[in-house]
């Protein structure tokens, strides 16, 4: 008789879990990060093959080298080589989403953070 209770209550604090984990997977579903706002001038900065890809990316929000591909006509593992480029170069950040890789633009604020640590150890050199 004990086991049969502790069990029941075993099975509703399941169940009580299972929900909140349902909730929580639909905030997470419905987040689409802002498209980004960048300066011409920034732009000039990278040559125009990932430039293109860069734009792609930036109006999207977040997107994976398919995506990238559709968008802009070139074939999806030379998106892919782009978004690797602009990644190791600090222009995205990339995170992975179960099998696929997605790229987003670093905000401006972790930009600022990056050029700001440069400039002061600039000076201390």
């Amino acid at each position: 008789m004990v086991r049969r209770s502790v069990l029941d209550m075993i099975f509703k604090e399941m169940l009580n879990i299972r929900y909140r984990l349902d909730d929580l997977e639909k905030n997470f579903s419905n987040w689409n990060p802002q498209p980004l706002e960048v300066a011409n001038t920034e732009l000039l900065q990278l040559p125009d093959h990932l430039r293109m890809t860069y734009i792609t990316v930036a109006s999207r929000g977040e997107c994976d080298a398919t995506v990238v591909s559709n968008l802009t006509g070139r074939c999806r593992a030379v998106e892919s080589n782009y978004l690797n480029q602009l990644a190791r170069m600090g222009w995205l950040n990339k995170r992975r989403i179960s099998k696929t890789i997605h790229f987003r633009p670093i905000s401006k604020e972790t930009v600022e953070k990056i050029t700001v640590g440069r400039s002061k150890r600039a000076k201390t050199s």
